[in-house]
């Protein structure tokens, strides 16, 4: 069987997922390979990418799967407001989530000694959307009932016009007989959204530019009832179930409902607050006349976290038995990581002085400073795919293709935190374990991004890299990789987590 009817043949294959499998409240479960032996093939992690996507449309998802799926392999919850010195064992493995936007997850090799490095592969799982507005109901307009939402990062550019759009996130409700409050995920599974266009029809006013604030909102429903009464619409009258001065109250009476009745909720004024977000309801799927891409939305940066996750749980445990291996996904990376839960934060950084503490007889500054100059991290982020439409914008040998491998980041002004070092070490890695490495540098003339890399790397003081799955499209509402970019990516970073040790000691005066 060729590569490509392998490909093809994944629609129908007994690992694929059943999207009716996902119409459930709880996050879904990954059923990648658990191992990546000789035999690896990158398309057996297609379909299941695809599922994942779609079953996790927020952030909040994708952390609660991910989480969901390290407990399933045998990985521990640490709750951050507990000691963790007597619980971290070697041969252990581990993850904690911050906010619940914000998930690292961790194994302690056997043999692993206070001071010894940390193989680390990191990313960004947070995407561009639009979200719900603290007072998201706002005034009926010619008989149509709107919903108050702000851009998140770049979202909502001409790409969300006419878009079928859902609504998801995490809600918080107090439990009036214990005081407690609890954190329940929703999403809807059918189109409640859209930002309608106007048509051309208008002239130049339907050229743009728009206005986001008034003239891309959304509309979630229909209400004439002021062309039948003279008084105030329906609508707009009180509702009895829910108390003025509740935050059910600023938001609009339907989509409480909606939301109320998916997660079982009786008391609408129990719900204390919430964070949705709209979100592009297509499926994730592949495409081409060979399925050879895969059309999704958020791919941004669910991509790298996805094959970062899936290459830890792959690594076996008796490659770099003296190391921790570990994978960070991080939240608000699109608007500079700033918060608690941000990369800039000291979520990783107290991660590795927990691990480092554990397993010393004496713990101070110089047994961690020991430890990050004994570690390396790969920034993962995706890059910029060559576009064939507009090849001129590229600059020359820096143009990646989808379905080749991962490619490495690098940039002369700070952007990327890539240098020779880092490029060498991981080129070791790449040929060791049977990958190809691409490149991607920014023309001149162009504007460079920025990730996580160099962020992290200074903050905490380790080797680093910048590395990316390649992707078509960046910050649309729905974007392209190539079906075999998923498990090309596992294969890389199974590879750095497998081969740290020996690489590592090639490289002991950098």
């Amino acid at each position: 069987m060729t590569k490509k009817t392998s490909i093809m043949g994944l629609r129908d294959s007994a690992m694929a997922y059943r999207l009716a499998d996902y119409q459930r409240p709880e996050p879904a479960v990954t059923t990648a390979p658990a191992t990546t032996a000789p035999g690896f093939s990158p398309e057996d992690y297609s379909q299941p990418y695809c599922d994942f996507m779609t079953a996790n449309p927020t952030i909040f998802h994708a952390v609660a799967g991910f989480a969901k799926q390290l407990e399933s392999k045998g990985y521990k919850r640490l709750p951050e407001r507990e000691a963790w010195t007597s619980k971290l064992q070697r041969g252990g493995k581990y993850y904690c989530t911050r906010n619940g936007s914000a998930i690292i997850a961790f194994s302690i090799g056997r043999d692993y000694q206070s001071g010894n490095g940390m193989a680390i592969v990191a990313g960004h799982i947070d995407a561009l959307t639009a979200k719900l507005k603290p007072v998201s109901k706002v005034p009926t307009k010619a008989g149509f009932v709107q919903l108050g939402v702000a851009p998140y990062a770049g979202a909502m550019s001409q790409t969300w016009w006419d878009r079928d759009l859902s609504i998801g996130g995490r809600v918080l409700v107090r439990d009036p007989s214990t005081g407690k409050v609890e954190s329940k995920l929703v999403k809807l599974d059918w189109p409640i959204a859209r930002i309608p266009t106007l048509a051309p029809h208008f002239g130049a006013v339907s050229q743009g530019p728009f206005n986001q604030e008034t003239q891309m909102v959304p509309i979630i429903g229909i209400d004439n009832s002021d062309l039948f009464q003279q008084s105030a619409p329906a609508s707009a009258a009180a509702n009895p179930d829910i108390k003025p001065g509740s935050f059910a109250a600023t938001q609009p009476e339907k989509l409480v409902k909606v939301i109320s009745k998916e997660l079982g909720i009786t008391d609408y004024n129990t719900i204390l607050s919430w964070e949705l977000e709209l979100y592009d309801s297509q499926p994730a799927q592949l495409g081409g006349l060979e399925k050879d891409f895969i059309f999704a939305g958020r791919i941004d940066d669910k991509l790298c976290c996805y094959a970062a996750q899936e290459a830890l749980l792959a690594s076996p445990d008796s490659t770099s038995p003296g190391s921790v291996k570990m994978v960070g996904m991080f939240d608000d990376e699109e608007i500079g990581s700033l918060l608690r839960q941000g990369a800039r934060s000291n979520f990783m950084s107290s991660v590795m002085e927990r691990i480092t503490e554990a397993f010393a007889s004496s713990y101070g500054p110089n047994i961690l400073s020991q430890t990050v100059a004994n570690s390396f991290f790969v920034s993962s982020d995706v890059i910029h795919a060559v576009n064939p439409n507009f090849l001129n914008v590229y600059l020359e040998n820096h143009a990646p293709r989808l379905n080749v491998g991962v490619a490495v980041s690098a940039d002369s002004n700070g952007h990327m935190t890539t240098d020779s070092v880092s490029y060498g070490f991981l080129k070791r890695v790449a040929d060791l374990c049977g990958s190809t490495l691409q490149v991607f540098q920014i023309r001149n003339d162009s504007r460079s991004g920025g990730t996580i890399g160099p962020m992290t790397s200074s903050r905490i003081g380790m080797r680093a890299i910048d590395v990316g799955i390649p992707q078509l499209s960046m910050h649309s509402i729905r974007a392209t990789t190539g079906s075999l970019d998923p498990g090309l990516g596992v294969k890389m970073f199974k590879g750095f987590f497998d081969h740290f040790e020996e690489v590592d000691k090639e490289f002991t005066d950098f």
